[in-house]
């Protein structure tokens, strides 16, 4: 007998794994799956179906971010050519002189991802080597407190809880910090500790109290998130016209400096922005990757976050695990808010936040909830914002197109078959295929 007709079909095998996974995640259908998607916790749950390294590589998400960075760029090029004015001019004789288009298409939109990289990498045109190298310290400013709010909003999504109120975290965080650094005068050192643990505290009690309500009373964590980012942000408001923390002598909301004490130090002279905070940031990234992959508590997390009915049926506690993980999430949000008050604003105001807790959740979800890969988008999405003022003055191409080519990340994000499809890689429709073609050719053969 042939060894083909022995062989399962990759189509079967396929519907067996699925099959095998839904079983094992969810008790033959008797527990409820996860309500975050698996894709956002950072797991790969798929069998190898042979063990094809090819298979594993082209199904990876890490490859998918990488894909959904290359195709968001490359339409984010199409519409800066759209709104170029010369290349409007050129189009209207396209069909006389389609390379005058052509050439204008590519110059609009070299040109401005030139002028990107410029302005958040490096700039080979600056008089000076700290010109030069200014670019990527403002990158590394921007992304500081990017990292340490995505880690917040990822730690959350592992456990399975949507974290919306990173930006209300980082406002209370910030809140704590800086009435800490401008009324508390203790010795140097000691300052910059109390500071710091001012913004771990506000944060952490300010989702500790979304994890506590999701636990007690099983409110919504979207719901609940959301409408205290809106406390947050009047509550600070409101503060800053009180005396305790207004400028004296200032109409403003804004508050008195930090004291010098209370402040990151810089890491590269005065010249640079660039503080001791991203040092923080780093080191919280090496925290969350130990927390989720080295601790008992973080194990409970996932185990949580993968399904919460199993977890109990194991002996977790769920209740605790959602108010501890909402507390962490918070207070590493609440380290955003210390980069921002104690780093590079040194003051406290309404704006303190700007919209870094919006876009944590999208550094989330490109860094597929992992500690490192929230880093390294933190890290790109601060190269987006550092560079996109730079594109702006040297290209006039609108900042708006840096919000269009994060969204488009988000959107390729969430749509992985989008992209294979896109660029042809999907390795399970071609094994099928392949398998299929095979079985036929045996048959016929026997």
């Amino acid at each position: 007998m042939p060894e083909n007709l022995n062989t399962e079909p990759a189509a079967e095998q396929t519907a067996a794994d699925t099959a095998t996974d839904t079983a094992l995640a969810t008790a033959d259908g008797r527990i409820p799956p996860s309500p975050v998607p698996v894709a956002s916790q950072g797991g790969d749950l798929g069998h190898d179906g042979g063990g094809s390294l090819l298979r594993q590589i082209f199904t990876g998400n890490s490859l998918v971010a990488f894909l959904s960075v290359v195709l968001a760029i490359v339409l984010g090029g199409v519409l800066i050519a759209v709104t170029d004015e010369k290349v409007g001019a050129a189009a209207t004789y396209f069909f006389a002189r389609p390379s005058d288009t052509l050439s204008a298409i590519w110059t609009a939109a070299s040109g401005a991802y030139v002028a990107l990289f410029q302005g958040s990498i490096f700039n080979p045109n600056a008089q000076t080597f700290e010109g030069m190298i200014y670019p990527i310290t403002e990158t590394l400013t921007v992304a500081t407190p990017l990292i340490c709010a995505g880690l917040g909003v990822a730690l959350a999504f592992r456990a399975g809880l949507f974290n919306i109120g990173a930006q209300g975290q980082i406002i209370i965080g910030a809140t704590f910090a800086g009435w800490v650094g401008f009324t508390w005068h203790p010795p140097v050192g000691l300052h910059l500790a109390l500071v710091i643990v001012g913004g771990l505290l506000g944060g952490a009690v300010w989702g500790g109290v979304v994890g506590l309500l999701k636990a007690r009373t099983g409110a919504h964590e979207v719901i609940v998130t959301i409408m205290l980012n809106y406390i947050a942000q009047f509550l600070l408001l409101f503060l800053l016209t009180t005396p305790a923390f207004q400028r004296p002598g200032n109409t403003n909301p804004i508050s008195p400096l930090l004291d010098q004490s209370a402040l990151y130090p810089l890491v590269m002279g005065e010249q640079f922005r660039l503080h001791w905070g991203f040092l923080v940031a780093v080191a919280a990234t090496v925290f969350v990757w130990w927390l989720l992959n080295r601790s008992t508590v973080g194990f409970e997390f996932r185990a949580v976050g993968a399904n919460p009915s199993a977890a109990r049926t194991a002996g977790i506690n769920v209740s605790k695990g959602y108010i501890l993980v909402m507390a962490i999430a918070g207070a590493l949000a609440g380290l955003a808010g210390v980069a921002q008050v104690a780093g590079t604003e040194k003051v406290l105001s309404g704006g303190v936040a700007a919209t870094f807790g919006f876009d944590a959740i999208t550094v989330a979800l490109l860094g597929r909830s992992s500690p490192w890969g929230t880093f390294w988008a933190g890290l790109l999405f601060g190269a987006f914002r550092a560079g996109g003022t730079a594109m702006q003055a040297d290209t006039g191409t609108p900042i708006d197109i840096v919000l269009v080519v994060q969204s488009l990340i988000v959107l390729f994000i969430a749509a992985p078959p989008l992209v294979r499809a896109v660029f042809g890689l999907n390795p399970r429709k071609k094994k099928t295929k392949k398998a299929a073609v095979a079985a036929a050719e045996g048959a016929g053969a026997a």
